[in-house]
């Protein structure tokens, strides 16, 4: 594809997770521990209070590039930030565009993000590195562009920051060319983090319709988070979940500026959430997260993620820490039969809801639970 045509929206996280879950016996286990985390955390939520305190995520951005054009400016990268702060705080000016349907579901997360001032070292810091490299396009079958040694940069201490790259291109052997993708809570700290196309990032500068608004970062952030995309990513088979009961089951991922309703997997008469960040439609047709996807998010980061929550990285250097301590939610990792239409998603990949429901009911039994 030439330079300047912009593909489909392509998020490369699953290929990702896929590859890790084959590869590597220690992030399958992660993974499984994360889900069943998650799952106690939304039920031990549906007895408790809301979430009301606020969550700020210290970010570093690596601009990694091969031309000066893609060397991104840092007002668009703060173009970027901003986006993500209306999003996830549910201010974006498009929030009243949800159909009113699924207004009563859609969320505040009450996280939101700023570039770093202080680096791994405690030095100042901008919260932008930027690196000039001879590869024109990098992939994530290996990760490439999180290390030095292979053109890219290498990530800051994952436990203290969200690690962003922004790439000249992003390429994956199967599916092609990439807008992003991202590092689900479990992975290596090495490759923790989320890559970014440079033409899909912020809102100004490179950023190219239908692209333009942002809403990729917010799309792969939410994988960090813990999100799947919304279809469960069974192409068709409306059997998979995204483990969240507020979003509709649809069929697959929507594409461009669907129709409401667009109706698949006898969801209607609303038909598909394709407004959802994590489906797949243009940047100008995303615009919320459900509560549901909210507790996933917000279980990652009172448990895998839970060390963001005490970074110094958006304390300025000589002053003293300024975050409190993180909650300490308990793990109640109860999975009922019946919660998703047919597969349920374990952290690792999907499979019969009776079956998987006593795999989890044994793997992560705590006291006096059998």
């Amino acid at each position: 594809m030439a330079d300047d045509a912009m593909p489909r929206r392509q998020c490369g996280t699953m290929p990702v997770h896929n590859r890790l879950a084959t590869t590597s016996s220690e992030y399958r286990a992660r993974r499984i521990a994360v889900e069943g985390f998650a799952k106690g955390f939304a039920r031990a939520l549906g007895m408790a209070p809301p979430m009301e305190d606020i969550i700020r995520i210290p970010v570093v951005v690596h601009v990694v590039h091969h031309t000066a054009h893609q060397n991104v400016s840092a007002a668009q990268i703060n173009s970027q930030i901003a986006v993500l702060n209306r999003d996830f705080r549910r201010t974006n000016s498009d929030a009243a565009a949800v159909p009113a349907v699924f207004q009563p579901v859609a969320a505040d997360a009450k996280i939101e993000f700023a570039l770093a001032v202080r680096d791994p070292n405690g030095g100042p810091t901008h919260g932008i590195t930027r690196t000039q490299t001879s590869v024109r396009e990098f992939h994530d079958d290996s990760d490439d562009i999180k290390f030095a040694a292979s053109g890219g940069h290498d990530a800051w201490p994952s436990d203290k920051y969200l690690n962003l790259w922004v790439a000249p291109k992003i390429m994956d052997p199967d599916i092609g060319e990439l807008l992003g993708y991202a590092q689900f809570p479990g992975g290596s700290a090495s490759t923790d983090g989320v890559v970014l196309w440079y033409k899909c990032l912020g809102t100004e500068g490179t950023a190219t319709r239908p692209y333009h608004l942002g809403r990729s970062a917010t799309h792969e952030i939410g994988h960090w988070l813990n999100l799947l995309h919304v279809w469960g990513d069974d192409d068709g088979g409306c059997r998979r979940s995204d483990e969240v009961r507020d979003t509709p089951n649809q069929s697959k991922s929507n594409m461009g500026v669907p129709s409401y309703p667009n109706i698949t997997c006898r969801n209607g008469p609303h038909g598909d959430m394709f407004m959802n960040y994590m489906d797949y439609s243009d940047d100008v047709c995303l615009c919320l997260f459900t509560a549901g996807q909210v507790a996933r998010m917000r279980a990652a980061l009172l448990g895998p993620r839970a060390s963001l929550l005490t970074s110094d990285g958006l304390t300025p250097p000589g002053a003293p820490a300024g975050f409190a301590p993180p909650l300490d939610p308990r793990l109640l990792p109860v999975l009922e039969e019946g919660e998703v239409p047919d597969d349920v998603f374990d952290g690792v990949g999907w499979a019969p809801a009776e079956e998987m429901g006593a795999q989890m009911r044994g793997v992560f039994a705590g006291p006096g639970r059998a």
